[in-house]
């Protein structure tokens, strides 16, 4: 897989990008993550890549011209095209599995918003889709690209070392909500006993427990994961 990333600030992705399950999984060539400074783009000696909007209001807004030059440049760097994603506070709230989604890809690009936003022509003749992070705003995009490719990479064939805990962790395809409280050793601290349940050795048992326990904890925690008739 082959991933893209427009943004003024590369250096925020570049290091974690070189750490952990992310660095293996570039090393190994499981994924190639390219990082792409958005000012190379612009025409002017300056650089500039932000302009007032027009109609007044406060802060900046990224201009039309850099972005499309970049995207138009990086989709040519590659065979296969890349689905173009903006990631902004007005997109779809991104999910597990919006995460399964783009890890079937071959590629994506991502443009990193910044201050106020981009000329809303990016969004309308360019961005395929548009993924938030939730109902709050950050500083810049590059932030939310890091998060969606951590989400995204590990789901890959391989990059995670046992991948039946995937499916087991919570939102995975055999957990649908969250997981269930999880212990290890020792069996006893301050008083406090692992469950036991989970000392047992009855793999049914035990699974029916956590189960049971993921299901509880969803429902406290996160109703608005299960159906209504579930609660």
């Amino acid at each position: 897989m082959r991933i893209d990333v427009i943004t003024l600030f590369p250096e925020i992705v570049g290091g974690p990008l070189d750490a952990s399950i992310l660095g293996r999984a570039r090393r190994a060539g499981q994924v190639e993550v390219c990082l792409h400074q958005l000012r190379d783009y612009a025409t002017d000696k300056h650089h500039t890549v932000d302009e007032k909007p027009y109609g007044g209001g406060p802060g900046m807004l990224l201009k039309c011209e850099p972005i499309f030059a970049a995207v138009e440049d990086v989709q040519k760097q590659a065979p296969a095209p890349g689905r173009v994603i903006l990631l902004s506070p007005g997109g779809a709230r991104f999910d597990q599995a919006k995460a399964r989604e783009l890890a079937a890809l071959d590629r994506v690009i991502f443009i990193c918003g910044h201050y106020e936003g981009v000329d809303e022509r990016v969004r309308e003749h360019l961005v395929d889709d548009e993924i938030s992070l939730g109902d709050f705003v950050l500083t810049n995009g590059a932030l939310a690209a890091l998060v969606v490719i951590d989400a995204v990479v590990r789901l890959l064939p391989n990059v995670v070392g046992n991948e039946c805990s995937i499916e087991s962790e919570s939102f995975g395809e055999k957990q649908p909500g969250l997981e269930g409280p999880q212990y290890t050793r020792p069996e006893e601290y301050r008083g406090w006993r692992v469950p036991e349940i989970l000392l047992s050795g009855h793999h049914e048992k035990v699974e029916s427990w956590n189960r049971e326990q993921g299901f509880k904890r969803t429902a406290t925690a996160r109703p608005d994961l299960l159906p209504q008739e579930k609660l």
